[in-house]
């Protein structure tokens, strides 16, 4: 493309450039949220983040006139390659993400190079755009501009997803994001499925346990890879990631926010909820990802007793054996139902929002409709034959 150089990141430098493009692109939109920048470093660092031990990559920058304009990374998960075809991922499939750019050209620029890369790799298709695998930011948004999202999901420039579909790419699964008031009581027919929860004494609604902090996050990841296996997108959690991100959560967890429901005394669903830090570090944290030394202190202090503070569910899961039962609803509901109480009478919250979910995923969507929540945000994901 004329003018437009794109090129490996080599070194730190070049990767600090990387990182800090998405501050500068961004830094006039008043609903992008900047993360953590020591936060975005770790991320594309191997050795810090354990996604890269199961996985090939290279990250690009594009430069105009010696200036850097945008970024990708393109990556290939061995475990994504494990997984059956059907399910989305599959032998021949790379992923690019991250994705950054002044301009359509540019955009297009890196687009051209993550493909040459990826089929340089042996592969044949590519699911786009994965920042970096379907567990942390996968997607590009598509709808819910005119407000922030909320933590551990990305806000992009409103064109990003036009120039990709100007390439030819075609869209395999919309993402969703369902925002409901929680200050109200949800319908009557919902109070009635939980009273008789309650009343049954094979049910057990726990608070997740501090103290065996572990423990307990292995319970959850187990449940989920168990619950998430068959469903599309899914890779599997390796240990290394479980220690990593309940390493990165345990700030966040609150035990009445995060519930886990047993049957007979086996865990066999969970529920997260966590407070939104997007709206602390949107005020606190700089538009350079670097807040002042108050800034980070008040983040600190508000970490450890959140107030006014909306929630997220980014994730739940009942195990494979009793998704499509009576039961597994019933669970769902007591769990919502529970942690609503409790983010209310605690922690202020007015504002709660779940997801992302699948908009062909049947199960969580009725759940989602059942409580009156509203679709808030969409993102799409997109395939192309290499």
């Amino acid at each position: 493309m004329s003018g437009v150089t794109v090129t490996p990141v080599a070194g730190k430098r070049d990767l600090g450039a990387f990182v800090d493009l998405a501050y500068r692109l961004n830094a006039g939109d008043r609903n992008w949220v900047p993360n953590l920048r020591s936060e975005e470093i770790e991320k594309f660092t191997p050795g810090k983040n354990p996604f890269f031990a199961h996985a090939r990559w290279k990250l690009f920058l594009a430069r105009r006139d010696g200036r850097v304009v945008g970024r990708i990374s393109a990556h290939i998960d061995k475990l994504a390659l494990a997984q059956p075809p059907e399910q989305g991922m599959g032998p021949g499939t790379g992923n690019w993400g991250a994705l950054e750019a002044e301009d359509e050209q540019v955009a297009r620029a890196l687009i051209a190079v993550a493909e040459e890369w990826l089929r340089a790799q042996g592969m044949n298709r590519v699911l786009a755009p994965m920042n970096l695998s379907v567990w942390e930011e996968p997607g590009v948004q598509t709808l819910g501009f005119d407000h922030s999202p909320m933590l551990m999901m990305a806000h992009h420039n409103p064109r990003y997803h036009e120039w990709i579909e100007a390439l030819g790419y075609e869209t395999v699964k919309t993402l969703r994001t369902y925002d409901l008031d929680v200050t109200s009581e949800f319908p009557p027919l919902i109070g009635r499925i939980v009273s008789s929860g309650e009343k049954n004494a094979r049910i057990k609604v726990r608070k997740v346990e501090l103290a065996n902090f572990d423990a307990e996050a292995a319970i959850i990841c187990d449940i989920l890879n168990d619950a998430w296996s068959d469903n599309w997108g899914f890779v599997p959690f390796t240990p290394e990631e479980i220690a990593y991100t309940a390493k990165k959560l345990k700030p966040l967890v609150h035990p009445d926010l995060i519930r886990i429901a047993e049957y007979d005394g086996e865990p066999v669903a969970f529920m997260m909820t966590l407070p939104d830090l997007n709206q602390p570090q949107k005020r606190l944290n700089g538009r350079n990802g670097k807040p002042s030394v108050l800034g980070l202190l008040k983040l600190l202090l508000w970490l450890r007793k959140p107030r006014n503070a909306d929630m997220r569910v980014p994730l739940m899961g009942v195990r494979k054996h009793l998704q499509s039962s009576r039961l597994a609803s019933q669970l769902a509901f007591m769990m919502i139902e529970y942690i609503r109480r409790a983010a209310t009478t605690r922690y202020g919250a007015r504002r709660g929002e779940i997801g992302w979910i699948l908009e062909d995923n049947q199960g969580m969507v009725a759940i989602a409709d059942a409580i009156d929540s509203k679709v808030n945000r969409e993102y799409r994901i997109y395939a192309r034959p290499l």
